[in-house]
């Protein structure tokens, strides 16, 4: 496995992140146990969740409660591992439960360390942007829980390019290391990032952890498989006529190369030099497996100008993008 810094730190992740959402409500504890297991047997070192994940009532943390189940078992997994979990979502339904105020980071990261029988979150990324809330607020909650051990790093999740530099300059008046990655939504079909967050993110040094890098099943040969699993549903149907004819020409580019959409789309990311690690959602142990190969693929200068004619980005960067 060739790891990656995450951003300007010095901790160093496997090229693809295990996303857990599924664990819970579509992936049993059992297989999600089997999938951690065989993501560490394959150097996969890096595990993204959240405290809202898994379904249930609001404060629940379904999916948090299953991982800290697996950490449980010992044998060195919890050492082996860097573990992102999110805030900001609803925990309750009391106004400071939820959102980015001190109260809630405070009890948020409490919950969650107990839901996943640690000692400390290695990446506490907020979910969203809280713009009710300081910064100074912000940081000094984030600062204690790092002084406290019970954090060590702090991210982003869901910033424009402008919270980003505007959270990073604070974090330096207060000689505070401020935010290291940003997870964003960023694949093939969806590329706003590119204007403002990913220019940000390599002007300060941020690893991007993009969510959603197959565009929710679109980019995985979604017209091979229109009848299977979420892709026969009526929302997906109309999602891919709607992009039938970018659909076609991908579908017809990766044919042509000889490898599969999935590999090819998470592949298209880690070209990108402030990608640290496309966030993958495997349900399965074969879909797991699967996206291995996307980090043998290489695309040339070439074939990257092929897929910006299929998936045309905002332009570059702005303000070039819409001016001159």
């Amino acid at each position: 496995m060739d790891y990656r810094r995450l951003g300007r730190t010095g901790l160093r992740v496997s090229p693809l992140c295990l996303g857990t959402m599924n664990f819970g409500p579509q992936t049993s504890e059992a297989d999600s146990f089997a999938i951690m297991d065989h993501a560490l047997e394959l150097g996969i070192n890096f595990f993204d969740t959240a405290n809202g994940y898994g379904g249930g009532k609001p404060g629940e943390g379904i999916t948090e409660q299953i991982i800290g189940r697996w950490l449980a078992q010992g044998g060195g997994r919890r050492d082996k591992i860097v573990l992102a979990t999110k805030v900001f979502g609803k925990t309750g339904d009391w106004p400071n439960h939820g959102r980015l105020s001190a109260h809630h980071i405070r009890k948020a990261c409490e919950d969650s360390l107990r839901r996943l029988q640690t000692d400390h979150i290695d990446l506490y990324q907020m979910h969203h942007v809280d713009r009710d809330t300081p910064w100074e607020e912000i940081w000094q909650a984030m600062e204690q829980l790092v002084q406290q051990g019970k954090v060590v790093y702090v991210s982003s999740s869901n910033f424009a390019g402008w919270h980003i530099t505007q959270a990073n300059a604070i974090a330096r008046e207060r000689h505070f290391l401020g935010l290291v990655s940003e997870q964003s939504l960023y694949n093939l079909n969806a590329r706003m990032i590119e204007l403002e967050v990913v220019p940000a993110c390599r002007a300060l040094g941020l690893g991007i952890i993009p969510w959603s890098p197959l565009a929710g099943g679109l980019l995985g040969g979604a017209l091979k498989k229109a009848s299977e699993g979420r892709r026969a549903s009526e929302g997906s149907q109309k999602n891919i006529e709607k992009n039938r004819a970018k659909l076609e020409a991908w579908e017809g580019f990766c044919s042509e190369i000889g490898e599969q959409p999935a590999d090819v789309a998470l592949a298209w990311l880690l070209n990108n030099d402030v990608v640290t690690a496309p966030i993958i959602g495997p349900r399965t142990m074969e879909q797991l497996d699967g996206s291995l190969r996307a980090l043998e693929i290489r695309l040339d200068s070439d074939q990257l100008a092929q897929l910006d004619k299929i998936f045309p980005g905002p332009g570059g960067e702005a303000p070039e993008a819409y001016a001159w």
